[in-house]
């Protein structure tokens, strides 16, 4: 697999109101709810009107969704982890976020997994799915560090 084919927007097809179909660059199609997020945050306000939203088109080089040419687009890779997280999986956006808010270097992290450093690697880039025993061992370390601090 070409690196980060699986960002690459191949296709978007709006479903309703705030649901798009997306189908990447490694042949995975999605459907993402953007509903909340078009709540939560200021900038995509616009996004609330129905005419605008079905105006949804895969952006330049299929790295984003746009609405408005450089100026209202979602990138591929942030659209991907919502659609992953709202079937049920991990995102690899989780392991980012669990290693910085940890200060844990690739290797550090690997080592507190018991796993590899290339498939921590996987992981993180969102190359592979994050297994949930994977993520629940995050957690229990996380837990268990702050527990001993």
């Amino acid at each position: 697999m070409k690196k980060r084919e699986h960002f690459r927007i191949e296709a978007v097809e709006v479903l309703a109101p705030y649901r798009l179909l997306l189908t990447f660059g490694d042949g995975a199609a999605m459907t993402v709810d953007l509903a909340a997020i078009i709540d939560r945050i200021p900038a995509l306000a616009p996004l609330k009107e129905p005419e605008l939203f079905a105006k949804a088109r895969v952006g330049e080089w299929g790295l984003t969704v746009e609405w408005v040419a450089g100026e209202l687009d979602l990138a591929g890779d942030n659209l991907r982890a919502e659609a992953v997280e709202q079937m049920g999986g991990i995102s690899h956006e989780r392991i980012w976020e669990w290693m910085h808010r940890n200060g844990l270097t690739l290797d550090s992290a690997a080592e507190a997994l018991e796993i590899s450093r290339r498939m921590l690697a996987y992981y993180r880039s969102g190359q592979k799915p994050i297994p949930r025993h994977i993520w629940l061992a995050c957690v229990g370390w996380e837990t268990e560090r702050h527990k001993a601090a």
